[in-house]
C-alpha cells in the first residue's frame, strides 16, 4: 500500500497524526477551486426565510463544499492505510449518505429553495443505507448485535435473529440490533445536519468528535479505522480555514449528513455505540431542542426555544455568531472529552 511510503508501519500514532496532516493540507488546498467552480456556476445556499435576518447575507454562498472533504478523507486513506473490512464499511456508508445529500443539496439549488429532498425520501435513503451498512457489518466485519454500556454490562439486541442460508453464506438478519443501528445513523446524521447552521459550527464540533472517535478506534485496536476518524477530522481542518466567520463556503448536506453517518458507523464498528451519544453530546442537544421545539409548540402553541435548533436560540438573544460558535466548540470538546473516559469504562 502507498502508506507504507509516507508512513512507518512500525510507528501507527505517526500514521494516525499524519493522517490529519495529509487531509487537512489537501481540504484546504482544494477548496478554493472548488469554491470558484461553484461560484462561475452561479451555485450557492439557499438561506431559510424565518432565520435570522442577519444571515440573509449569506444568500448564494458557495455550498457542498462537502464534496471536497469526502474526496479528500477517501484520497487520504488510500494513501495512508490497507483498506480493512470494518474501515471499508464505514467508508461506503459515509459515501452512500454524502450522496444522499448530495442528491438534497442539487435539489435545493435547482429549486431555489432551502429545502431539497423531502424528509420521507431522506428518511428511504437513511433507512436503506443503514440497513445495508448493520448487514455488512454483522456479517463481513463480525460485529456482534450487542450494545455495551458504562460499567461493563451490555444488552444482547441479536435475540430475534433470522438466518438466510446456510454454511458459510449464511446472513444473519439482527432485526433489533438493525432497528437500532438505524436510529443511531439516521439520528446522528440529521443532528449534525441540524448543527450545521453557523459558520464553523459544525466543521469545528465534527472535529472535536471524530479527533475523540479516532483515539476510540486506536485503542480498540482497529489502526486503519483510526486513520478514517482522523482523516475526516484533518478534512474538518481543512475546511475551517475557509468556512470560518465569514464563510467562503458551506459544506452543505452532502457533507453534514456524510459526517454524521461515518461517526454513528465508528461507534457500531468499535462497539461504542452508547459513548459515542456522549462524545456526540452536542449534536443530541441540538436534535432534541428541535423536538422539544416542534412537541411544544404543536401542543400549547409556545416556543420553549426563541427559535431551534438551539444554537440559534442563542443568537437570538443577543450573541453574535462567533460567540456561539466558540462556546459550542468548547462544550463539544468537553462532551468528546467525557465520552472518551467513559470509554475506559466499558469493560
Amino acid at each position: 500500500m502507498i502508506g507504507f511510503l509516507i508512513g512507518n508501519p512500525s510507528y501507527p500514532t505517526y500514521q494516525v497524526f499524519l493522517g490529519v496532516l495529509i487531509a487537512a493540507v489537501l481540504t484546504a488546498s482544494l477548496m478554493p477551486m472548488f469554491i470558484r467552480l461553484m461560484k462561475s456556476g452561479g451555485i450557492g445556499q439557499q438561506i431559510r426565510a424565518d432565520g435570522p435576518q442577519r444571515h440573509l447575507i449569506k444568500q448564494g454562498t458557495p455550498t457542498m463544499g462537502g464534496l471536497v472533504m469526502l474526496v479528500c478523507v477517501v484520497l487520504t486513506c488510500i494513501i495512508m492505510v490497507p483498506w480493512t473490512p470494518d474501515m471499508t464499511c464505514a467508508m461506503i456508508a459515509m459515501l452512500l449518505t454524502g450522496s444522499l445529500g448530495l442528491a438534497d443539496d442539487i435539489a435545493s439549488v435547482a429549486h431555489k429553495r432551502s429545502l431539497g429532498l423531502t424528509p420521507a425520501q431522506k428518511m428511504v435513503g437513511l433507512v436503506a443505507i443503514s440497513v445495508a451498512f448493520c448487514l455488512a457489518a454483522v456479517n463481513w466485519v463480525g460485529i456482534p448485535p450487542t450494545v455495551r454500556f458504562p460499567g461493563g454490562f451490555f444488552i444482547d439486541l441479536g435475540i430475534f435473529t433470522t438466518t438466510v442460508g446456510s454454511g458459510p453464506g449464511a446472513i444473519q438478519i439482527p432485526w433489533l440490533y438493525m432497528l437500532f443501528v438505524f436510529l443511531l445513523m439516521a439520528g446522528l446524521s440529521n443532528a449534525v445536519n441540524l448543527t450545521d447552521g453557523l459558520d464553523g459550527l459544525a466543521g469545528g464540533t465534527v472535529l472535536m468528535a471524530m479527533l475523540g472517535m479516532g483515539m476510540v478506534a486506536f485503542g480498540y485496536g482497529e489502526l486503519p479505522l483510526a486513520v478514517f476518524a482522523a482523516s475526516i477530522a484533518g478534512a474538518c481542518i481543512g475546511f475551517l480555514w475557509h468556512n470560518c466567520y465569514p464563510a467562503s463556503i458551506f459544506m452543505g448536506d452532502t457533507g453534514s449528513l456524510a459526517l454524521g453517518a461515518a461517526f454513528a458507523a465508528c461507534g457500531v464498528l468499535t462497539k461504542t455505540e452508547v459513548t459515542s451519544l456522549v462524545m456526540g453530546g452536542l449534536f443530541v442537544v441540538e436534535a432534541l431542542s428541535v423536538i422539544i421545539q416542534v412537541l411544544w409548540f404543536k401542543k400549547t402553541g409556545n416556543r420553549v426555544f426563541l427559535m431551534a435548533p438551539i444554537h440559534h436560540h442563542f443568537e437570538k438573544m443577543g450573541w453574535s455568531e462567533n460567540k456561539v460558535v466558540i462556546r459550542f466548540w468548547i462544550i463539544s470538546a468537553a462532551f468528546t472529552a467525557l465520552g472518551f473516559a467513559l470509554y475506559f469504562q466499558l469493560g
